[in-house]
C-alpha cells in the first residue's frame, strides 16, 4: 500500500481536492475549480456526500488509491440516486448527465470539509456564497481515453484551447514593471483563458500584476501569492493553498532563476549556495509537491495528462566562462527532469524543460557598447542575429503542452547558438 507521508491531518482537506477535481475531470473530460469552503456545517440537499473515515490511517494520514475507491464508490452510488429512473437511466446513452456542485467529507456523522464545484473560480466563488447546491448539466466527453484535452483530434484551434480553462502555476521572474520571461508567460495564459497562479518572494508587485490583468481580462484570471522557492515548508504550504482555491492544477511551470557571474576560483561557498538553492533545489521542491498534487488527481482521473515545465538556460546545455554555480544547477535541472519524466510518466505527469538564450531584457544588459547581447550578436554566436524574447518561450510552452508524446525533453530556444548534437 502506498502511504502519503506528506500529508498529515491538519492539512487533509486540501490533499482530498485534488481528488475530487480528478473525479470531476474523468467524469467530464475537462478542467473544472473545486473551492474549499472552511466555513461549512450544514450538509446541502443536493450535495454528493462522502464518508472519508475508511480511507484514513489512525494517525488521520490519507492513503491515496483508497480515497479514491471511496470517492468513485460514493459517485456512482450518488449518481444512481439522483438518476430520474433508477438502473435503466444510467444505461441509456444521453448527450448530457448531471453532475454536483457540491461535494462534502465526512467521517462518520462529523462534517469535515466541503468543497463548491465549477467551471472557473469565480462561478465558485459564487456558488460558495450563495450555498447554491444546483445540479451541473455537462455534455458528456465524446473520448477520454487519449487526450488531456477536450479536444479529440488535433486541429488549428488546439494551440489556443490546450490551456483554456486549465489551472496553471508560474513560480519565479515575476515583475509587473519590466519585461521577463516569467510575467510575459503569465500575460499569455491569461489571454489564452487559463487560470494562473503566480508565486515569487515579492507578493506586493505580483498582486499589481495580477490586477492590472484581471482588469483586462474582466474576470479572476491571475492570483498572487508568496512563496520563498528554495524553503520546502513554503513551498509546500503553496500548493496547499492551490487546492483549497481551485482544487488542483493542470501545468506547473517552473521559473525560479539566481545568476552570479564569478569565476569558480573566486566564487565565495555562500554566493554558490545562493544559486544552487534557487535554480536547482527551489525546482526539487516544484517538482517534488507538484508532483504529489497530480498524483492525487490522477487516482481519479488516469487519462488526464499534466505538465511539469522548467524555464532551464541554454546554461543546462553548454557551459559558459564565470557562470560555473549557474551552469551546474542548470545541468543538475535537466538530470533531474530525465529522472523524474521516467518516474512519473505512470501518472501520465509530462515533465519537460525549456532552455531561453540570451532575454533581450536581462539585467546584465544595460550598455548599448558595452553590452553581453550586443558582444554576443557581434562575435557571431546567435545565428539569427536577435535576442531571445517571452513570445519565444510561449510558443515552446504552448508545444510542451499540446503534444501528447514527449516527456524528459530540453527545448533550445537559441537563435540557433546551441544546436542538436
Amino acid at each position: 500500500m502506498e502511504w502519503d507521508k506528506a500529508s498529515d491531518q491538519t492539512d487533509i482537506h486540501a490533499v482530498f481536492a485534488p481528488i475530487i477535481r480528478g473525479l470531476c475531470i474523468n467524469t467530464a473530460g475537462y478542467p473544472w475549480v473545486v473551492m474549499y469552503d472552511s466555513g461549512l456545517e450544514k450538509i446541502p440537499p443536493a450535495a454528493l456526500t462522502v464518508d472519508i473515515r475508511s480511507a484514513l490511517t489512525e494517525a488521520g494520514t490519507l492513503n491515496e488509491e483508497s480515497a479514491a475507491k471511496v470517492f468513485r464508490e460514493a459517485y456512482i452510488a450518488w449518481e444512481f440516486d439522483i438518476a430520474p429512473a433508477g438502473v435503466d437511466a444510467l444505461v441509456q446513452p444521453k448527450p448530457f448527465k448531471q453532475e454536483p456542485s457540491c461535494v462534502v467529507l465526512k467521517s462518520g456523522d462529523t462534517v469535515k470539509a466541503g468543497y463548491w464545484i465549477d467551471r472557473n473560480l469565480d462561478s465558485a466563488k459564487h456558488r460558495m456564497a450563495k450555498k447554491d447546491d444546483s445540479l451541473l448539466k455537462e455534455a458528456l466527453p465524446k473520448d477520454l481515453s487519449m487526450n488531456s484535452s477536450w479536444i479529440s483530434e488535433f486541429d488549428t484551434a488546439q494551440r489556443v484551447a490546450v490551456v483554456r480553462n486549465k489551472a496553471v502555476l508560474v513560480t519565479g521572474g515575476i515583475k509587473k514593471e519590466e519585461k521577463n520571461i516569467g510575467t510575459e508567460l503569465v500575460q499569455s495564459l491569461a489571454r489564452s483563458g487559463a487560470l494562473v497562479f503566480i508565486a515569487d518572494s515579492d507578493l506586493k508587485k505580483m498582486q499589481q500584476l495580477a490586477e492590472q490583468i484581471n482588469k483586462v481580462e474582466n474576470r479572476t484570471a491571475v492570483i498572487a501569492l508568496p512563496v520563498n522557492g528554495a524553503d520546502e515548508a513554503s513551498v509546500k504550504d503553496l500548493f496547499k493553498t492551490i487546492a483549497e482555491t481551485a482544487g488542483g492544477l493542470d501545468i506547473c511551470i517552473s521559473n525560479g532563476e539566481f545568476l552570479n557571474a564569478t569565476s569558480v576560483l573566486e566564487q565565495s561557498l555562500d554566493d554558490f549556495h545562493a544559486v544552487t538553492d534557487v535554480n536547482y533545489i527551489g525546482f526539487f521542491l516544484m517538482l517534488k509537491y507538484g508532483g504529489l498534487l497530480f498524483r492525487r488527481q490522477h487516482r481519479t482521473a488516469p487519462h488526464w495528462k499534466t505538465d511539469i515545465i522548467q524555464i532551464n538556460s541554454k546554461f543546462g546545455l553548454i557551459g559558459s566562462q564565470n557562470f560555473g554555480a549557474n551552469v551546474g544547477s542548470k545541468f543538475g535541472g535537466l538530470g533531474l527532469i530525465s529522472s523524474a519524466a521516467m518516474e512519473l510518466v505512470e501518472y501520465n505527469i509530462k515533465v519537460n524543460a525549456i532552455c531561453p538564450g540570451n532575454f533581450f531584457d536581462h539585467t546584465l544588459g544595460t550598455d548599448p557598447k558595452q553590452d553581453l547581447f550586443v558582444r554576443y550578436f557581434k562575435s557571431g554566436t546567435v545565428p539569427m542575429k536577435r535576442a531571445c524574447t517571452g513570445d519565444d518561450v510561449a510558443r515552446a510552452m504552448y508545444y510542451l503542452i499540446e503534444q501528447e508524446y514527449e516527456t524528459g525533453q530540453a527545448i533550445p530556444v537559441t537563435g540557433g547558438e546551441v544546436m542538436l548534437h
